[in-house]
């Protein structure tokens, strides 16, 4: 019996290290495990938006990187706050048909990101959000914003204390928080997890009518998630849920012809 006890408590102890080992490593490497920076940029002169410049906006201690180009007379500014993945210059296809159809926009690279040197952190990416919509609303068109992805964190921030006129949400998290503990359930990620993105807390701050879309067979973030957010907003507009689609594939499924007509009814409300 003795024997046994230790080797019972051997693997205890040998478990609890491995534990701790694994703990430790994802705090300390959190930030490179929770974002993925890395990616081909593209070159504005590359697309097809003749029209639109580049743009440095102060933000903290550096300046964000971006696109900007005005909107037509009697359409909005849409500021878009993208996911994850490398440079949002990879999107451009998105602000091609946004321009076609007399909508300007103004994306931009976080802190970290390709485009824009810096150090990545949720402090940093709300500081840049907040920078860019000060620096659009500047100047002078009506504001609409799109998050995608883990950029519906930041967009959802901004829409909580800043006055727009719509809140798109793409495939967005109940918190980044969240998300981390449905994949890592063992883990005591709400406990070491620095980079939250509370956006439950923050939608609920939100008055701008909001739009979430999603897909059923979204592997990177649940449905669920964006089901719940909706769940949550004050001034709900639409819920769209795409059977079938993965986290990345609702523009090629025509999202535009969801939020358009979405930013058409909240330019209206709003007297535009």
């Amino acid at each position: 019996m003795k024997l046994l006890r230790r080797i019972v408590l051997a693997v205890l102890i040998v478990v609890v290290v491995l534990y701790a080992a694994v703990v430790i490593y994802m705090y300390v490497n959190q930030r490179a495990l929770q974002y993925d920076p890395s990616g081909d940029v593209v070159a504005l002169g590359d697309t097809a938006l003749p029209q639109a410049r580049e743009v440095a906006i102060p933000s903290g201690d550096g300046v964000v990187n971006g696109w900007y180009q005005a909107p037509q007379a009697g359409k909005p500014l849409i500021i878009y706050y993208k996911g994850n993945a490398g440079s949002f210059s990879s999107e451009h296809e998105r602000f091609e048909r946004w321009v076609a159809d007399g909508y300007g926009f103004l994306s931009f690279d976080y802190r970290g990101f390709p485009l824009s040197p810096g150090t990545i952190s949720q402090d940093n990416i709300l500081e840049d959000a907040l920078a860019a919509f000060d620096w659009a609303q500047a100047q002078g068109a009506p504001i609409v914003i799109w998050g995608r992805s883990i950029g519906t964190g930041p967009a959802t921030y901004v829409a909580s204390e800043r006055a727009a006129n719509a809140l798109l949400l793409e495939t967005p998290f109940y918190s980044a928080v969240n998300v981390a503990a449905e994949r890592y359930p063992i883990l005591p990620v709400y406990w070491v997890m620095q980079d939250q993105f509370p956006v439950n807390d923050w939608i609920a701050k939100v008055d701008e009518p909001v739009l979430v879309a999603h897909g059923t067979a979204d592997q990177t973030i649940g449905v669920s998630n964006g089901e719940r957010v909706y769940a949550l907003a004050k001034n709900k507009d639409e819920l769209w849920i795409e059977p079938g689609a993965d986290h990345n594939d609702l523009w090629k499924l025509n999202i535009w012809s969801h939020a358009e007509p979405f930013f058409e009814r909240a330019e209206a409300a709003a007297g535009h």
